[in-house]
């Protein structure tokens, strides 16, 4: 995934770890005012999802926070502004909190490329910047593209170049350790929906977009068989070598096109995490099974041999064109929720900033995303009592980069941390492990751009929540939020991370623009082949009758 690589470069250029089992990933290396929101904000009933597409388009009618969420887009714009080559229209990495033009990194991945473009659209639709500018910025990053090295077989790109001349790189910049040149199933999904917003958004382009778009073919990273040679449905790859990588990996050519590749020895085995994205735009291509988006787990099974997770699931099993499957879900503080790798924002929410999913699958997403969100709430206010929420990977206030989330609420039995302290939460297994005492949790760390992807689930209590971040903490620069914030020592990460920004500007665009990056992306081809997909299923997801974790 994309998220993982800044820690440990070189490892993880070899390594996707979310949605991958532990065996498989270790192989290729408060305020009152706020508690009312949380308790009004997010009720995941079935009315509750079905007009929570439209809640944020209502709301951002209210002056104040429409107001403050434009202000928001322009200062965010300004580091996007900061982060992009002139000469080749890449975004860097990441910048530094004083948008020096000396501080911008010397990597960037396909993933902050189509950032930059949706947050492009994004701007424009918002009015931070003109059409003509838009336009402008638009035909040179493609432009770029179009001149890119890349895997011609499967037409994808690879996974680190240097934004100031376009090359592959094959040494890191920071520390001069070698790459291995690899191209990523997630990272190129999330350009190829950009490039999918762009062909919509601007006309002028499309024919540029498009030609990019045709040659990439997703199908390459499909492997029949990843759940076995007689389960029904097949998993994605994390993606590939097109030279020998030192490590595990497996020789092979799922479209028999080309050389052989070396292909990451993990596939991404559950749902509710960010490689979605790239199922979803493979089957509206036509390149993978419709039935593959049903082979991915919701959750393992609920026996003691997957008593290595971070608790025991409950749900039913069932079965949807032909392919098994268990529907699962977790607890957390009365809710249930088909849970995450690593219980945090962006695995949950990034996709559903392109794929209306609470609105096409009313009985899964629909229920999921609220209480996914409700949960994250509960965790900052009223469990771990940081009296702030908003917890997803991003950078160390401490220096580096790290994977935050809400460990109750991730499959990873060592979960992601809320806290600089790294407070491991074991609920137990029923019947198979026991709980062990709750710790006390400390300086959580919160990341800005996770109550950007809330707001269409709860935008009062996101807004509020962003509100106090920036007034009790220094944790607002010319290029609007810094990274991460830890909140008991009020420690900064002061710098922008391209990602993390077309975190912010993308649910912008889409509260305050009628969903415009939502519909750019899933109109016509790609609604027609995946609505009926998540229309047809029903999570285990919602309130639970019990008490709570």
């Amino acid at each position: 995934m994309a998220r993982w690589k800044r820690t440990a470069v070189p490892l993880l250029l070899a390594l996707s770890v979310a949605g991958a089992t532990p065996a498989l990933a270790a192989e290729p290396a408060t305020s009152r005012t706020v508690r009312t929101a949380v308790q009004t904000a997010v009720q995941p009933s079935d009315h509750a999802a079905a007009q929570a597409g439209e809640q944020s388009v209502s709301d951002a009618n209210l002056p104040a926070e429409r107001q403050t969420l434009l202000r928001y887009a322009r200062d965010t714009w300004r580091s996007f502004d900061a982060m992009v080559v002139p000469s080749t229209g890449l975004p860097a990495d990441y910048i530094g909190g004083d948008l020096s033009p000396a501080t911008r990194s010397g990597y960037t991945s396909p993933t902050n490329v189509g950032g930059y473009l949706w947050s492009t659209v994004a701007a424009r639709d918002l009015g931070v910047v003109s059409a003509r500018e838009a336009d402008s910025r638009v035909r040179q990053t493609l432009d770029t593209l179009g001149r890119l090295s890349f895997h011609e077989p499967s037409g994808m790109f690879y996974n680190w170049y240097d934004p100031a001349t376009g090359a592959v790189l094959r040494e890191w910049p920071e520390d001069g350790s070698v790459v291995h040149p690899f191209l990523s199933s997630v990272d190129n999904g999330w350009l190829a929906a950009a490039l999918m917003v762009v062909r919509s958004a601007m006309p002028s382009r499309a024919a540029q977009a498009q030609h990019l778009l045709d040659r990439m073919d997703f199908g390459f990273f499909y492997d029949p068989q990843g759940r076995g040679a007689d389960f029904p449905a097949g998993l994605l790859r994390g993606g590939f070598w097109d030279k020998e990588p030192p490590g595990c990996s497996v020789t092979g050519n799922y479209r028999d096109r080309g050389p052989d590749v070396w292909y990451t020895c993990n596939h991404y085995d559950i749902l509710n995490t960010e490689p979605r994205i790239a199922s979803y735009i493979g089957i509206a291509m036509g390149q993978i099974p419709a039935k593959h988006y049903y082979a991915p787990y919701r959750t393992f099974p609920a026996s003691c041999d997957w008593s290595w997770l971070e608790q025991r699931p409950v749900g039913f099993s069932t079965s949807y064109l032909g392919v098994p499957v268990f529907e699962g879900s977790f607890e957390y503080r009365g809710l249930r929720f088909v849970p995450t790798w690593g219980g945090d924002m962006f695995e949950a929410l990034m996709p559903a900033m392109f794929v209306p999913e609470e609105r096409w699958g009313p009985r899964s997403w629909g229920l999921n995303h609220p209480a996914y969100v409700q949960g994250q709430i509960e965790h900052g206010l009223n469990d771990a009592k940081y009296g702030y929420w908003g917890f997803s990977p991003a950078s160390d206030p401490r220096g580096g980069y790290a994977a935050w989330g809400v460990d109750a609420m991730g499959m990873d039995p060592t979960g992601y941390p809320s806290d600089l302290e790294g407070t491991d939460v074991d609920l137990g297994y029923e019947g198979c492990r026991p709980a062990q005492p709750a710790k006390p949790f400390g300086d959580g760390v919160v990341t800005p751009h996770a109550s950007f992807l809330a707001l269409p689930y709860a935008q009062h209590a996101a807004v509020d929540n962003l509100v106090r971040l920036e007034r009790d903490f220094d944790s607002y620069g010319p290029g609007g939020f810094y990274d991460a914030v830890a909140v008991r020592s009020g420690t900064v990460a002061r710098r922008y991370l391209a990602l993390d920004q077309a975190m912010v500007l993308g649910p912008i665009g889409n509260a305050l623009s009628h969903d415009d990056i939502r519909g750019y992306f899933s109109r016509g081809q790609v609604e027609r082949a995946i609505r009926p997909l998540l229309a047809r299923e029903r999570f285990g997801a919602g309130r639970s009758a019990g008490t709570g974790r």
